[in-house]
C-alpha cells in the first residue's frame, strides 16, 4: 500500500463519530409514564433525543410535561401542542450549548405567556396547570404554574423540590399578589356566613393563582412560571413529575419510596397505583418518571444507603459560585455529591423576569417582541422598563427588551396597573 495515498472519510461518517463522542460524555435518559383517568383532562408530553444544531456542533435534549386541565381539556391540549415551540422561538439562534442553557429560564417565561395569550384569543374558558421540564445533559430546567409538581431524588438519596405550588390555600405571597392586583380571595359562601372548600379567587372561583387559560378569571391569574434550573452531579438522579392527583395522596418521600429500584415505566405505574389506593380515583392521576443516568449505567438505580434524619432537603443546594471553596482537611471533610442550583426565579412581574441577563446576541432582534416574537417597526416597541417603579440605574426606559402594544397591555393588566377582564 502506498504511504502517499490519502484516506477520504465521508462526511456522514465524521458526523456519526462526533455524535458518538458527544454521546459518550452525556448521561442516558430513561423514562416512563402512567395515568389513571377520571375526567380525561390530564395530558403528558414526552420528547426524548430532540436534536438542535448549535453554533459549535449538534446536541440533544429531552422534554417532559404534565398538563392538568380544568373546566374542560382545551387549554391542556393546546398547551401540550404549542408550548415547546413557543419556548424555542424565544431563544436567539446560533447559540452554543452553554448560552442556550442560560437562555432557557427567560425563554420559558416568554413561552408560557405567549401560549396563554394565544389561547385567550380562542375565547375558550378552560385552563390548565403546567409543569414543564427540559433536560440538557446534566442541566434540568423546570417551569411550573399551578399545583402539579416536579421532585428530584439525587444519587445520594436527597430530595429536592424543583417546582412551586400556586394554590391560594398554601401560598400566602400569591394571595397578597392577587388581592393587590384587584382580585378577591375567599372561600365559597353557602349563605348564613358559612364558608366551605379551599380558598378561591373571585371572579371565577379558581383555587390557583397561576395557570394557562382561564379566560373567565381576571388577569391577576398569571401564566408567568416559577423557574428553577439545577445541575445534577455526574451520578445523575431521578425526576418524578406528577399532577396533583398524585401529590394530594402521597408525599414526596412516599412516592419515591414506593417506586425505588424500579425501572421508570414500572415506577410511574406504581406511584399512580399507590396514589389511587390511598384516596380512590377522585381525579385524573398522571405521573412521569425520568432517570438521568451516567452513560455506562443502563439499569434502574439501586436503593441508596439508609439515611438517618430528615431526608427531604428542600433547600440543600450548592449555590453556583465563582469563588474557590475554602481549604479543608480531607480527613475531616467529605463533600457529598450535591445538586448545584443555577437559577431560581418566582416573581410574577414580567418586567423583572424578561430582563434577566438579556442576551447581547439579541442586538439584531431589538424590534422583535420579547413575548410573541412578532416584528415591530422602529419606535413601535415598548420597553419592559417603561413605567417600572423598580427601575435601577442600569435600566432605562429606552433599553430593551421590548414588547408589542398587545403584550405590554397584558403585562400591565397582570401587574395590576390597569383594570382588565378576560371576558
Amino acid at each position: 500500500m502506498s504511504c502517499n495515498k490519502s484516506e477520504h472519510v465521508p462526511l456522514s461518517v465524521l458526523l456519526k463519530r462526533e455524535s458518538a463522542n458527544q454521546k459518550a460524555d452525556r448521561p442516558e435518559i430513561a423514562c416512563g409514564q402512567a395515568n389513571e383517568s377520571k375526567k380525561g383532562e390530564d395530558f403528558a408530553l414526552i420528547k426524548t433525543e430532540c436534536q438542535r444544531v448549535l453554533g459549535d456542533g449538534i446536541t440533544t435534549y429531552s422534554v417532559f410535561g404534565i398538563f392538568d386541565g380544568h373546566n374542560g381539556s382545551a387549554a391542556a391540549i393546546y398547551t401540550k401542542e404549542n408550548l415547546l415551540n413557543n419556548v424555542l422561538c424565544a431563544i436567539p439562534p446560533n447559540l452554543n450549548r452553554d448560552e442556550w442553557v442560560a437562555a432557557l429560564p427567560r425563554a420559558m417565561v416568554a413561552g408560557f405567556v405567549k401560549t396563554d395569550k394565544d389561547f385567550q384569543e380562542k375565547a375558550q374558558m378552560s385552563g390548565t396547570t403546567v409543569t414543564f421540564v427540559i433536560v440538557e445533559g446534566l442541566i434540568v430546567t423546570v417551569a411550573s404554574v399551578g399545583d402539579s409538581r416536579c421532585i428530584l431524588e439525587s444519587a445520594d438519596g436527597s430530595v429536592y423540590f424543583l417546582s412551586a405550588d400556586h394554590r391560594l390555600d398554601t401560598n400566602e405571597e400569591e394571595r397578597e399578589r392577587v388581592t393587590a392586583s384587584g382580585g378577591e380571595v375567599g372561600r365559597l359562601n353557602t349563605g348564613g356566613g358559612t364558608e366551605i372548600g379551599p380558598l378561591r379567587c373571585w371572579p371565577g372561583g379558581l383555587c390557583l393563582s397561576r395557570s394557562i387559560g382561564d379566560r373567565d378569571v381576571g388577569e391577576f391569574i398569571v401564566p408567568v412560571p416559577h423557574v428553577k434550573q439545577v445541575k445534577l452531579s455526574s451520578a445523575g438522579g431521578r425526576l418524578v413529575i406528577s399532577s396533583d392527583g398524585v401529590w394530594d395522596a402521597l408525599s414526596a418521600e412516599s412516592a419515591l419510596e414506593c417506586s425505588r429500584g424500579l425501572a421508570p415505566e414500572s415506577a410511574a405505574a406504581h406511584i399512580v397505583k399507590e396514589a389511587v389506593q390511598v384516596k380512590g380515583l377522585r381525579d385524573d392521576t398522571t405521573c412521569i418518571v425520568v432517570d438521568v443516568l451516567p452513560p455506562e449505567k443502563t439499569n434502574p438505580p439501586l436503593p441508596p444507603p439508609k439515611m438517618t434524619g430528615k431526608r427531604v432537603l428542600k433547600a440543600m443546594f450548592r449555590k453556583k459560585s465563582s469563588e474557590a471553596p475554602p481549604h479543608v482537611d480531607e480527613e475531616e471533610y467529605y463533600e457529598p455529591d450535591l445538586v448545584e442550583e443555577l437559577v431560581e426565579e418566582g416573581s410574577a412581574m414580567l418586567s423583572q423576569r424578561l430582563d434577566t441577563k438579556y442576551p447581547l446576541c439579541n442586538i439584531f432582534r431589538l424590534f422583535i417582541c420579547a413575548v410573541c416574537q412578532i416584528e415591530m417597526k422602529p419606535g413601535e416597541g415598548i420597553s419592559i422598563h417603561h413605567g417600572s417603579a423598580n427601575m435601577t440605574g442600569k435600566s432605562k426606559p429606552w433599553d430593551g427588551p421590548f414588547l408589542c402594544v398587545n403584550c405590554q397591555y397584558k403585562k400591565d393588566a397582570m401587574e395590576g396597573k390597569i383594570s382588565s377582564k378576560r371576558r
